[in-house]
């Protein structure tokens, strides 16, 4: 093990938020805090990747020990995040030079990046960068996605939580339906996100045990949809229970390999912009078939719900970012902290590391044997992985009946001459 010298800490959020992510900079700060010996400050980026750019960097020693810790029970990116893909250094390395520039001002020897695929990818960029020029640094990737599309972790931090609102949404909503479905609405269609990977319309089958409950119909971007086997199911679902529920993948695509809820439109990492599939479904329902349909989109709601966030996804998004820490400290660089799962009943886990070349820009889409062979469900196997991530509750304090979430200083240090 090569000895580590004290030097100071650089970490940032990216990409779409969750309502974890905070607890795993709680676990990165306070690991940097316990572990003076090895780290001096630590500093956040203010916007993810571009604060390091700017040198916008967040002194997060200015932090109570309270205030940091209640950072596990804060929704969105407490020092915001960003859409940013590094180009490859290898044809353009202009913001690589920067960063490095930014390194070297503030001796920072840590760089610890919390996001999906495209931020782990950035991560191995810059462990590459910095070895082939000869900077000494760890970097370390930490998992974060709502989308639980990272390969090699037992499951994201941030899909706990979503599974668990999706579940209980699908649930609510379909009561509410059922209620009022012989005189009113007779669909009601649930949007999520999922752009290539269905795990989030799937942790919706939670809400019940059986397919004569809602869902009754799930569309996963790994299923291409059959317009007329989707209206003949609706149909079908009506007269045997009255009403349709449908949750349905932003990520739908039909037999031409396009999304249904297409806008035209590119987001920074390059990634297509999706314009709604429920409001798509919810007019082909009615045109064809007559009947009236209801329709949400979950978007930011879904991420965000702090309030009845997943226990175990809490614990999860903690432990990595705490591991993380440990990881650089042992000398370890350009691998991803990650999990492993040990058992499902009782649900047992344990912490691991993987390369950050094995994870970067890897969609890991939901298994087949994950779907029944009319594509509109989930398996027994699907249940059994989905059921321990969704268990338990962590709820935050409240006040006069709303939560009470944390706001932070955000001082930053003074700039420097590169």
């Amino acid at each position: 093990m090569k000895k580590i010298r004290r030097r100071n800490a650089f970490y940032a959020q990216s990409g779409g938020v969750t309502a974890v992510i905070n607890a795993s900079a709680c676990g990165v700060i306070e690991a940097c805090r316990k572990n003076k010996k090895h780290i001096g400050k630590l500093f956040a980026g203010q916007d993810g990747i571009l604060g390091a750019l700017n040198q916008e960097l967040i002194d997060t020693s200015f932090e109570t020990d309270i205030a940091i810790r209640n950072l596990k029970y804060t929704p969105g990116g407490a020092f915001g995040s960003c859409r940013y893909k590094l180009k490859n250094y290898k044809d353009d390395d202009s913001d690589y030079k920067k960063l490095l520039k930014v390194f070297k001002a503030h001796d920072i020897g840590y760089f610890f990046y919390n996001g999906g695929g495209d931020s782990q990818d950035t991560s191995n960029k810059i462990a590459e960068f910095c070895k082939s020029n000869n900077f000494d640094i760890q970097c370390i990737g930490i998992p974060k996605t709502v989308d639980n599309d990272l390969p090699l972790i037992d499951f994201c931090p941030g899909f706990g939580s979503v599974a668990k609102y999706t579940a209980i949404s699908t649930l609510e909503a379909g009561l509410d339906v059922a209620s009022m479905c012989a005189t009113s609405t007779k669909v009601f269609i649930l949007e999520v996100m999922g752009r290539h990977a269905g795990w989030i319309a799937a942790s919706s089958a939670l809400a019940n045990e059986n397919r004569k409950k809602p869902p009754h119909i799930i569309l996963f971007p790994e299923i291409i949809f059959n317009e007329k086997k989707f209206l003949d199911t609706v149909q079908s679902t009506i007269k045997k229970y009255g009403f349709c529920v449908v949750v349905a993948s932003e990520g739908t695509k039909n037999k031409k390999g396009n999304f249904l809820a297409e806008s035209g439109l590119k987001d920074a990492f390059g990634h297509t912009q999706l314009g709604g599939v429920a409001p798509f479904l919810a007019e082909l329902i009615k045109a064809k078939k007559g009947y009236k349909c209801h329709w949400a989109v979950a978007d930011y709601l879904q991420r965000s719900a702090r309030h009845i966030a997943s226990k175990i996804d809490v614990q999860q998004a903690y432990a990595l970012g705490e591991h993380a820490v440990k990881l650089a400290i042992k000398g370890e660089n350009a691998v991803m902290a990650s999990t492993k799962r040990l058992s499902d009943e009782p649900y047992k886990w344990a912490l691991t590391k993987v390369p950050l070349a094995s994870v970067a820009n890897i969609e890991k889409e939901l298994p087949k044997n994950f779907i029944t062979s009319d594509g509109y469900h989930i398996t027994k196997s699907c249940r059994k992985y989905l059921n321990p991530l969704i268990q338990g509750e962590d709820f935050p304090k409240f006040k006069k009946g709303i939560p009470v979430y944390s706001e932070y200083k955000n001082k930053m240090v003074k700039k420097k001459k590169l």
